[in-house]
């Protein structure tokens, strides 16, 4: 009796079931992309937050990292073809089997950070673009603004200030009437 073995996929799977990735590992994962007809290789490195359902074969496992300040997961099949390669970059000791928690220690974090930052005025970044031709022009017309600006906030002053004084002394006619 002649048996044949018959392969279902394209992926070593007992090299996969003996990769013992854990939660806290720093992995690289090597995933395909297919555009415009083409494969290529991508890497995402990240830490390891679960590996769910073991060995059987819909196990996964959840990668996490931040880019650019933003943190991004994905969760890998960890049979899935599309997967080229997993390397274990680096292993660390913890003590959960999920660590969710990082996500919330990365938010605070980030927190902080922006409570150390400082604002800058826009004044301070519109500087940097003025010439001294240019200042020597605004200087003048800002002076010009000024001055007929003092006239004209003056004299409405005294017309208001004066209204009101009439107001009140016919509040205070009718008020003894």
């Amino acid at each position: 009796m002649n048996t044949a073995t018959v392969k279902f996929t394209s992926v070593d799977v007992k090299q996969r079931q003996n990769l013992g990735v854990r939660a806290g590992d720093t992995v690289k994962v090597w995933q395909k992309i297919q555009e415009k007809g083409k494969t290529r290789l991508q890497v995402f490195e990240g830490l390891v937050l679960s590996v769910k359902h073991g060995k059987e074969p819909g196990a996964t496992f959840t990668v996490r990292r931040t880019s650019s300040g933003v943190g991004i997961e994905k969760i890998f099949p960890l049979y899935s073809p599309m997967i080229d390669k997993v390397e274990i970059v680096k292993r660390s000791k913890v003590r959960q089997s999920k660590l969710y928690h990082i996500r919330d220690k990365a938010a605070k974090e980030i927190r902080r950070q922006m409570r150390n930052t400082q604002t800058i005025p826009v004044n301070d970044i519109g500087d940097a673009f003025v010439t001294e031709s240019d200042e020597e022009e605004i200087g003048t017309e800002i002076k010009s603004i000024e001055e007929n600006s003092d006239e004209v906030i003056e004299g409405e002053k005294n017309e208001d200030t004066v209204m009101a004084v009439e107001d009140t002394e016919k509040k205070e006619e009718k008020t003894k009437a």
